[in-house]
């Protein structure tokens, strides 16, 4: 992701932004440019004077930690999703930026540019939909090969990722599912290990959620489907509003569910329903739009569409999702960071380097 952006940038798609200078541990994928300085390590970058800005794409842990150095010397962060591995790595991260209010820190959650959940966003908050009773989310079109894995040592590694689809991928859902309706109060889930692929973390999630007001979720995720399904459903007391196949439908009550309940004198009577057209094209600008709402906040005071402190949401999820499978249990909410941390290190010391 690191040359895509690099691209977009040099390609002069993100107005207001300059590459000046790149680091990559692998000296070979450097190059040389006389407009692009380039470092062997991140920490040589950030002192050098030559950027006012970082945009953090390297292996998951590293996450915090560049970030950090880069917060504490004076520069704007944008990181990569995940924003950390775990919860307690997220929560380091975000400390470095307490209080530094000259400073933009954002995360690549380029799903929330995307006009489909942009507008279930507005229909939920608008409340157009009525109080959310549940939701379910199949997005098993994260399709990946044997070829995909093997392509980076770091790939697919509790050491190296710190997990599999609940970390790769799914993070952008994750994102959004909180994104769109909350933390969830509680978690179940069952994560099955390398069930698709010869790898030792997750390719397979079922996850069942319990939400504040009451409504549940289920939530699927996997990376072994073909050719995989991306479908959002939402009951709400005004309706069932689905997303799927490049289209968001509406089916919308004429009378709240529970009210018709309630005052219908027949035991099988059902609530009038219309059909409510959403047209919507496109996808939006997705990783190009954040770059330039990064630099628009840095040069204007523009708001973020994706603060990196909002990035520890789905970092959570991923992580309670991961603990309730390995410990069989329940997980309330909030996550305990750090026993789930002292997990995280266990597994990662019982798989030695490959």
């Amino acid at each position: 992701m690191g040359t895509a952006h690099a691209k977009s940038i040099l390609a002069g798609k993100v107005p207001g932004m300059r590459l000046t200078a790149l680091s990559d541990g692998d000296a070979a994928r450097l190059g040389h440019s006389e407009e692009v300085k380039c470092f062997p390590d991140s920490r040589g970058l950030i002192r050098s004077g030559e950027v006012d800005a970082v945009l953090i794409a390297t292996p998951h842990f590293s996450h915090t930690t560049i970030g950090i150095d880069g917060l504490e010397n004076g520069l704007h962060v944008l990181v990569e999703k995940p924003i950390s591995v775990h919860k307690s790595d997220c929560e380091r991260l975000i400390a470095a930026h307490k209080g530094r209010t000259g400073q933009v820190f954002g995360a690549m959650f380029n799903q929330r540019t995307d006009p489909f959940y942009q507008r279930i966003r507005a229909l939920i908050r608008g409340g157009e939909l009525g109080e959310i009773r549940r939701v379910n989310w199949i997005i098993t079109n994260w399709f990946r090969t044997a070829a995909y894995y093997s392509s980076g040592g770091w790939r697919a590694t509790w050491a190296g990722e710190g997990g599999g689809v609940l970390l790769n991928q799914a993070p952008h859902n994750l994102d959004l599912l909180v994104w769109l309706f909350g933390m969830p109060v509680n978690v179940r889930a069952f994560c099955r290990l390398g069930l698709y692929h010869e790898i030792e973390v997750e390719d397979d999630v079922t996850a069942y959620l319990e939400f504040k007001n009451g409504a549940t979720g289920v939530f699927i995720t996997s990376t072994g489907e073909a050719p995989g399904t991306n479908r959002l459903e939402i009951t709400a007391e005004r309706g069932r509003l689905v997303y799927e196949n490049e289209r968001l439908s509406f089916t919308r009550n004429e009378a709240e569910m529970s009210a018709f309940s309630r005052t219908a004198e027949s035991g099988f009577a059902m609530p009038p329903t219309r059909d409510v057209s959403i047209p919507i094209a496109g996808h939006g600008e997705q990783h190009i739009g954040i770059l330039k709402n990064f630099a628009e906040a840095i040069r204007n005071g523009a708001p973020l569409i994706a603060p990196a402190e909002e990035g520890i949401h789905s970092v959570e999820l991923a992580n309670a999702m991961l603990y309730s499978s390995f410990t069989g249990k329940t997980i309330e909410l909030p996550l305990d960071g750090r026993a789930y941390e002292r997990h995280l290190k266990k597994l990662i010391a019982a798989k030695p380097n490959r």
